[in-house]
């Protein structure tokens, strides 16, 4: 996963600088996702999930049909840097991949999935693994995998091919093998 941040309050302490320990308004998670817009359109890219706290540390996440790289991150972190003001409000902004150990929240995110491994949690807490076939708004196919176990040797099996509707899938990764 990658990320920038920036931390003014200790950046303007080790310069000496006075911070300021009044925020004079809140950023609104409107304002960072027009800005996450604007950056992004004409990309591959597309925002996954924002966060805004009341402290005003701001978590981006942005996830791509291609790639994302720390250049995409710092690009975005810069643009919304720059539209912000600093003098009138302190932030926090942490701009990062969604990265594979982040759940997926969006269909864009299964479609890009298709062909690869995935391990899905249903609301009857069963973890399901298998390669990715289909998604549509509906539900997902996914072809389980099995593992056989033969003496001291394993050996990963495809089985049965399984529609899971979407109401039911409470989670799903990506499966990380090495």
């Amino acid at each position: 996963m990658y990320f920038c941040h920036r931390f003014e309050h200790e950046e303007r302490f080790r310069r000496g600088q006075s911070v300021p320990s009044l925020r004079k308004y809140m950023i609104t998670e409107k304002q960072i996702e027009k800005l996450v817009a604007e950056n992004l359109e004409g990309s591959d890219r597309f925002l996954v999930a924002l966060k805004v706290s009341s402290t005003n540390v701001i978590q981006v996440f942005i996830d791509a049909d291609s790639a994302v790289t720390i250049d995409h991150c710092v690009a975005l972190s810069r643009h919304i840097e720059s539209h912000l003001d600093r003098e009138t409000d302190d932030f926090e902004l942490k701009v990062m991949s969604a990265g594979a150990d982040r759940p997926f929240s969006m269909l864009r995110q299964y479609k890009k999935n298709i062909g690869n491994s995935v391990e899905v949690l249903t609301g009857d807490d069963k973890k399901i693994r298998g390669v990715l076939l289909e998604a549509d708004d509906e539900a997902i196919k996914i072809q389980e995998e099995k593992t056989i176990t033969r003496g001291k040797s394993k050996k990963t099996v495809l089985g049965e091919t399984l529609t899971l509707p979407m109401p039911e899938v409470t989670q799903t990764k990506v499966v990380i093998t090495f």
